[in-house]
């Protein structure tokens, strides 16, 4: 249990690892990799329900895809060009699991493996899930914060996203408000 806790601990750093693309079209304080993931699982849980697809799987790739983010850092597109990126991913998220119970480490590391690989429908709907997410913060940036460039994410999202579910979320998501939810709730 002592290793649990250290990793509950790194788990909690993810929320002071702030997602550093944002800050590449003038976003001074983006959100957090913890505060993403936990979006992206909610997204997963939706798309996985719509394409008919094992949801706790989903959930548990959206949770854990970015955990090596803790001793990596979020590294933007531009920096990503520059790094070995999958192989630090991995060894970070191996090292991270390395010192949990068996079957927590084996879980995890599977589905880390299968996020990776992109070869089952679970894996791709989990980077749905990623990239809706990214969509729909920047869409928030966008219409709140003004951040007119935060429109690369919407258009850069229409050539990556592969299910029919995503593809409609993302149409969906481009003309709407991300205000109107609590507008409503005024009247």
């Amino acid at each position: 249990m002592e290793e649990l806790v250290k990793f509950l601990f790194e788990v909690g750093h993810l929320k002071n690892v702030q997602r550093s693309g944002w800050w590449l079209i003038g976003n001074r304080n983006p959100e957090s990799v913890a505060e993403h993931s936990f979006r992206c699982a909610v997204v997963g849980y939706f798309l996985a329900k719509a394409e008919n697809l094992d949801t706790s799987r989903v959930i548990l790739m959206c949770l854990f895809h970015d955990l090596h983010e803790s001793r990596t850092n979020d590294l933007h597109k531009i920096a990503q060009r520059y790094h070995n990126l999958k192989d630090g991913e991995n060894k970070a998220s191996q090292d991270q699991i390395m010192s949990l119970n068996n079957s927590e480490r084996d879980e995890i590391g599977c589905v880390l493996k299968e996020f990776s690989d992109q070869e089952t429908k679970e894996s791709v709907v989990a980077k749905d899930a990623d990239i809706i997410e990214c969509v729909l913060q920047a869409r928030e940036y966008q219409v709140q914060q003004g951040l007119k460039d935060a429109e690369d994410w919407l258009k850069n999202a229409q050539g990556l996203l592969k299910s029919k579910s995503a593809k409609k979320l993302l149409t969906l998501i481009e003309g709407s408000d991300p205000n109107e939810w609590w507008k409503k709730l005024k009247e």
